[in-house]
């Protein structure tokens, strides 16, 4: 890869316009600048998930998740055509779900995001990376996504719950169930 950051600034947005992976520049405010920059907020939450001590099964699986979030963000900014995210990476994360899913309760209410340090914010993780669904949600009606980045980042969002439900438990916090009784009812 050589010496491809050896600038870090270059002026060229400071117009509001940024470039793509293949040299064509667009506005920093675009659907498709929009949805991989959320990627790579998502990216970053991951990261501070992975800045806390957690199980190895759970570091390995985000690393390597990390590394997915850097290929699907390199697709969006390529020309249509690139493919960089796989039907494969998303069994990968079905995989997952199911191996860390296996040992959780079933739940029969929504539960609060918390469950202490690293499992917020995984919680947090998985809101950002519902975000960037949408956000992809919203280029395909307008510009070429492949089906598979959707994909990918519906099940990461999943798994990112129930990573999240794993951290709780593993910190001992446990998890905090919805009480949709103790909502302010109006008064007649």
């Amino acid at each position: 890869m050589g010496n491809r950051l050896s600038k870090i600034y270059t002026r060229t947005g400071d117009d509001g316009s940024t470039g793509l992976g293949d040299g064509r520049r667009t506005g920093k405010d675009s659907l498709r600048v929009d949805a991989y920059g959320t990627v790579d907020e998502l990216n970053s939450g991951i990261g501070m998930v992975l800045a806390h001590a957690i199980p190895d099964a759970v570091a390995a699986a985000l690393t390597q998740v990390q590394h997915d979030l850097f290929d699907l963000g390199g697709e969006l900014c390529l020309p249509p055509g690139t493919e960089l995210v796989f039907d494969g990476d998303i069994t990968r994360l079905e995989d997952l779900l199911d191996g860390f899913n296996e040992h959780l309760p079933p739940l029969k209410d929504f539960i609060l995001p918390g469950g202490g340090h690293a499992a917020a914010a995984c919680h947090l993780a998985r809101t950002v990376c519902r975000r960037a669904e949408r956000g992809l949600v919203a280029l395909s009606r307008v510009e070429v996504v492949r089906p598979q980045c959707i994909r990918y980042l519906n099940r990461l969002s999943d798994l990112l719950f129930v990573i999240a439900r794993v951290l709780a438990r593993e910190a001992g916090a446990g998890e905090v169930l919805w009480k949709n009784e103790h909502r302010r009812k109006p008064q007649a």
